[in-house]
């Protein structure tokens, strides 16, 4: 599952996928610049970004930095976070994210999460024709269900349009993707690149340590990873990566990639500083025992059943 896409040279994904997020946000555009040039140095081709991401500077600055060597990247990009996934919506919001971008194409657009109130068919149609026009090479999803996914899938076979990427959200401790959307994805032959794999910097163990974050500043995220045994689970991982001489981060990022089902997990940082050990899982080889003991340091989701005895 790891060489589903390529950039418009030909080159295969890299290991990791670069998130824009920050972007003209809490990174300035120093920073920005900084993280980029990090990501190239460590062989990083893939760098995603959306409409919505800090009011257009995240899309901006990507552009600036990608432009030059447009031909060897992956650039991916959403819309319709906002304002639904009409045919309408999806070509103002990506003819501007083009325009942000400074790019004729992208190679991927995700529809940025599910809309039940506009017809699949309508959506897919609109992105068949920005296909079929060369303004982008591939679709994907994020934040869909594994059975929004299968539903869209075959509405867009109507308009002989593959899906064939997903962003699910995916992490040691938020292992949800792994009951049906990743099996799913396997089945299917569609890539994944999932994000959060530091779950909003919890499982780096800066928040042990008493620095800010999402987790203080934003409240979405204070009650996504508002469980106790979820700040137990990333003590366990800073005591077991001090073990093995490795950064949390580190570990946290190469758990994910080690599913066969990840193609690339989605990294970002404030800082070339904050970002480097995440860079580093790229290069990180997990063996099988090391994986183990991650995987139980935070409960298995029970298979989609609920047989627990199957599984």
């Amino acid at each position: 599952m790891k060489n589903l896409l390529t950039s418009p040279d030909g080159t295969a994904p890299s290991a990791l996928c670069f998130g824009a997020m920050q972007f003209g946000g809490k990174a300035s555009a120093d920073e920005s610049r900084g993280m980029y040039d990090a990501c190239r140095v460590a062989e990083i081709n893939f760098f995603d970004t959306a409409y919505v991401y800090t009011d257009g500077a995240s899309e901006t600055l990507l552009g600036k930095f990608a432009g030059p060597e447009r031909e060897k990247l992956i650039i991916a990009t959403k819309c319709a976070w906002k304002d639904g996934a009409g045919a309408a919506n999806i070509n103002a919001q990506f003819d501007k994210s083009r325009a942000r971008l400074g790019m004729d194409m992208v190679d991927i657009l995700y529809l940025h999460k599910w809309d039940g109130d506009t017809e699949l068919a309508e959506s897919f149609e609109a992105l068949a024709t920005l296909r079929d026009a060369e303004k982008i090479r591939y679709v994907g999803l994020s934040n869909f269900s594994a059975w929004q996914v299968m539903k869209a899938a075959n509405v867009a076979a109507e308009f002989d349009l593959p899906i064939s990427i997903l962003q699910p959200m995916y992490n040691l401790v938020k292992r949800q993707a792994e009951v049906e959307i990743l099996p799913m994805a396997l089945s299917e032959s569609i890539a994944i690149a999932p994000y959060s794999p530091l779950g909003g910097g919890l499982l780096t163990g800066k928040y042990a340590r008493g620095e800010g974050g999402r987790l203080l500043d934003d409240s979405s995220y204070t009650k996504r990873y508002s469980p106790d045994w979820m700040h137990e689970a990333a003590s366990a991982l800073k005591e077991l990566a001090a073990e093995v001489g490795q950064h949390p981060a580190t570990l946290a990022v190469a758990w994910v990639a080690q599913n066969p089902a990840v193609t690339a997990p989605i990294i970002s940082a404030r800082s070339v500083e904050q970002l480097r050990p995440s860079l580093s899982a790229g290069k990180f080889e997990m063996s099988d025992a090391l994986y183990q003991r991650m995987c139980d340091l935070s409960p298995t989701p029970p298979p989609a059943t609920d047989r627990l005895e199957e599984a």
